[in-house]
């Protein structure tokens, strides 16, 4: 399985995709910008979204279902930021930093089991 990890800062990426490792994860594309994050999705569709919520210029999520719109993708926000991923979407799964393994593996868990178009 494939994963995309939107984050700014390399060490959270680190720990994320420790984790994913764990759950069976075998690749893995990081972005750092909403465009890098598009770009990599054009290059190859995720299984799984993490995404930081303040990003410049944005997180593009939108951006990459859309262009992944053969398939439902979970997304798991990672952000320090929780109420702000609220505003946007109610139904959002949300880890918030900073973060331990079984918070993430229960944020996975969550956006993985969510009935498709609903992350």
């Amino acid at each position: 399985m494939h994963a995309l990890i939107i984050e700014q800062d390399a060490w959270v990426i680190l720990m994320i995709e420790d984790v994913l490792r764990g759950l069976g994860y075998t690749s893995f594309d990081s972005a750092s910008s909403g465009e890098a994050a598009v770009a990599a999705a054009k290059l190859r569709c995720p299984d799984l979204i993490t995404s930081d919520i303040r990003l410049d210029p944005g997180t593009d999520v939108e951006a990459i279902r859309k262009l992944c719109s053969a398939k439902a993708i979970p997304v798991v926000f990672v952000t320090a930021m929780p109420w702000e991923v609220r505003e946007i979407d109610s139904e959002a799964v949300i880890v918030a930093k900073p973060f331990g393994q079984d918070t993430l593996i229960e944020g996975v868990a969550r956006a993985t089991a969510a009935p498709a178009g609903q992350a």
